[in-house]
């Protein structure tokens, strides 16, 4: 009797440590998920400005926060909130995504149908690329809550990237009447560009400008892209004045200074042009403001330090994809980028499968096509082209750099009329392009 005693309380201490145990696994295994990635240090004036130190005290206090409550649910969508808007502001965008979708990912793993985290992780989706996963994800969320104007905006993204316009106007028209903001006016601008309204889109991206307040990145962000807007438009002057104006209000914002370079470009000033555009790479891990800095490089004369620089980014945007490969909830998927960053190492073959691999993913999206159709040119299948062309022409997009693609394609096959209307109208106001495509564009319309 005293053994089957003593077996008893054996027994039960060993229960009650196996519970212990395992609960304390189950809360460490929590902690874990919810571990926060440390925020990297920041380059030049926002190193040690206000906003960082505010920053900084806040995802500290979240971190902190989720360590004693790894089910803070709140608390941890505030800290993925945190790493996207660090991740916009430092361009270290890889870092940052990864961070925020953990986060992400552990709230929905508790809480499957909590709306912000769907949100948020749709938001992360269409910045990793993965836009078909965006879209879905996005309309999970709208179906919880249809009154949300964020969700809206999401849906917009998903549609333009994956190539259904209708849609994404639909949700824009739906985005806008819920909330007027700098969020609905500036994809009301971009939806409006694409379908060739210049003077549209340039009113609704002004009006996203004035609704956010002066120096926040969004803010700055809308600033650059009105920017953008006016150098497709030839108004270099006017394009100028946003940049700086950017600058005054966000001092070493890396966007407004690669707008800078891309100006000091056009005018053949390509000393500046350096200057500017290696400011805003030792300031961003942002991979486009590097491929115009290789750009730069190239035009200047300097050819191996183009293709160091070049390569760096190749290798970058592989080690992206490579992650993508091993876990589909991370990675960047680059493929139309690495296309690009080939032609320009006149790796045509490399440039043709990575267009075809981002092909496969969305076939209706007009960039898509457009690759596929300039990466077939300058593999000088003519032909070829123009299919791809011809589907880019859905939303009757009027970008200068759209315009010359097309034109020298459509020379090339014989199709003079289509080609003289389209280099003319692409060249008509002295818009900003690279050297190389205006160079061209002017020599092949002067034959036609």
């Amino acid at each position: 009797m005293k053994k089957q005693y003593i077996y008893l309380l054996v027994l039960v201490v060993f229960i009650a440590t196996a519970g212990f145990v395992v609960l304390k696994y189950q809360h460490q295994q929590s902690a874990e998920k919810n571990a926060a990635f440390v925020l990297l240090p920041r380059i030049g004036t926002t190193a040690n400005n206000a906003e960082w130190i505010a920053a900084k005290k806040n995802t500290d206090n979240l971190m902190a926060k989720l360590r004693k409550n790894p089910a803070d649910n709140k608390s941890a969508i505030a800290l993925a909130n945190a790493y996207i808007i660090e991740s916009r502001i430092s361009g270290n965008i890889s870092y940052y995504d990864k961070a925020a979708m953990k986060i992400v990912e552990g709230v929905l793993e508790n809480d499957p149908d909590n709306i912000e985290g769907l949100m948020l992780k749709s938001l992360l989706q269409l910045s990793e690329h993965h836009f078909s996963d965006g879209l879905a994800t996005a309309q999970h969320a709208v179906n919880i809550n249809p009154n949300n104007s964020f969700v809206y905006g999401l849906l917009v993204d998903a549609n333009v990237e994956m190539g259904y316009y209708d849609s994404a106007v639909a949700a824009a028209d739906k985005m806008i009447t819920a909330r007027p903001d700098l969020r609905s006016y500036s994809r009301i601008a971009y939806l409006r560009e694409i379908n060739g309204d210049y003077t549209g889109a340039t009113e609704a991206m002004q009006r996203a400008v004035n609704s956010g307040p002066p120096s926040q990145e969004a803010t700055e962000w809308c600033r650059v892209q009105l920017g953008k807007l006016y150098e497709s438009m030839g108004e270099k002057d006017k394009a100028t004045y946003q940049y700086q104006l950017s600058l005054a209000a966000r001092p070493d914002y890396a966007n407004a200074l690669a707008g800078l370079g891309r100006i000091a470009a056009d005018d053949n000033n390509l000393d500046s042009a350096i200057y500017f555009f290696e400011k805003a790479a030792a300031l961003s891990g942002d991979l486009g403001i590097k491929e115009n800095l290789a750009i730069a490089y190239l035009a200047a004369g300097k050819k191996d330090k183009a293709k160091a620089l070049n390569d760096a980014v190749i290798n970058e945007m592989k080690k992206n994809a490579t992650a993508s490969a091993a876990d589909p909830t991370i990675g960047h998927y680059s493929d139309k980028e690495l296309a690009y960053a080939y032609l320009q190492a006149n790796d045509n073959d490399k440039a043709l499968e990575h267009a075809l691999a981002e092909y496969n993913r969305r076939p209706k999206n007009i960039d898509v096509n457009e690759t596929m159709a300039w990466v077939y040119y300058k593999r000088k299948e003519f032909d070829k082209a123009v299919p791809y062309m011809n589907a880019a022409m859905v939303t009757k997009n009027r970008s200068p750099l759209f315009l010359c693609a097309g034109g020298l394609i459509y020379a090339k096959t014989g199709d003079t009329q289509k080609a003289k209307a389209m280099l003319s109208a692409a060249l008509k106001h002295k818009p900003v392009l690279p050297a190389d495509l205006k160079m061209e564009s002017e020599q092949t319309l002067n034959t036609l």
